[in-house]
């Protein structure tokens, strides 16, 4: 307790163990949710043991019908940190032991597809009117997002791989591989024979 009270102070430590109560009722599996957390159609989220996240977090489904099982699947040991938006339709899927940084948006739909044969896309029909395109998103193992970060419909991000602050992710990442930029490239593989990062 004397250890938590010299990190957080008396109101930090009083405001981290009512988190701790509300999420042994209301969240398990999860470790720790830190309030204020959002969660839209909660039936349609599944969250693995070990689950952490920051403040301001907010995981919202939206089912294409009701049949649905899942929208938004979390793995094991997941930790997401302050001012994470997910969004899930028919699938955002999270491996094990993936570290995501603060204010982080993952999708996998958009307002419109764009692909230049939707009449409803165009420029002059209202965003929120369009109808929405969902591409599967899949984050494998040992994931790290960086800060800032935006992921899109469409994309897997191989196992092991790292996303770097402000990137926007727009298309598939390899495994072991550090990306960078917008839209995100990769910049270095590890190379497992020298067990060492390498600049490709």
């Amino acid at each position: 307790m004397m250890s938590f009270y010299s990190k957080y102070g008396l109101r930090g430590t009083i405001t981290l163990l009512l988190s701790v109560m509300r999420t042994s009722i209301f969240y398990r599996p999860a470790r720790l949710i830190r309030f204020p957390f959002e969660i839209r159609n909660k039936r349609y989220i599944r969250i693995g043991k070990g689950f952490t996240t920051g403040k301001f977090c907010r995981l919202e489904a939206h089912p294409l019908n009701a049949g649905q099982e899942c929208c938004i699947s979390i793995g094991e040991n997941v930790q997401i940190n302050d001012a994470v938006h997910i969004v899930g339709s028919v699938g955002v899927k999270i491996g094990n032991n993936v570290l995501i940084a603060s204010k982080v948006f993952i999708s996998d739909l958009s307002h419109g597809s764009y692909s230049g044969d939707a009449e409803q896309d165009a420029p002059d029909s209202i965003p929120k009117d369009r109808a929405l395109d969902h591409k599967p998103v899949l984050l494998e193992d040992n994931v790290w997002i960086g800060e800032f970060v935006s992921i899109l419909p469409g994309v897997t991000i191989g196992k092991g791989s790292i996303i770097g602050t402000m990137s926007v992710v727009t298309k598939d990442i390899p495994p072991a591989s550090i990306a960078v930029g917008s839209p995100a490239r990769v910049i270095k593989q590890f190379n497992f024979e020298t067990k060492k990062w390498q600049k490709i």
